[in-house]
């Protein structure tokens, strides 16, 4: 199991590399400042994705990370 440390670091690293380090730590502040509900968050985000459309997906992170 990792740490907090080492799971905050990571998450940071993440956010920064796709999102830029301006709109990360903005993603931290938003994140931060309102209650969020990660839960409810998880169930909606892939809503609108199609069975096919998340596997394809999840075969190209795959493949780029592997």
């Amino acid at each position: 199991m990792k740490t907090d440390a080492v799971i905050r670091s990571e998450g940071m690293k993440i956010l920064s590399e796709h999102l830029g380090i301006i709109e990360a730590e903005r993603f931290v502040s938003l994140i931060s400042r309102e209650s969020f509900d990660y839960t409810e968050w998880q169930r909606n985000l892939y809503e609108d994705m199609s069975v096919e459309d998340l596997g394809a997906k999840a075969m190209e992170y795959w493949n780029n990370t592997h």
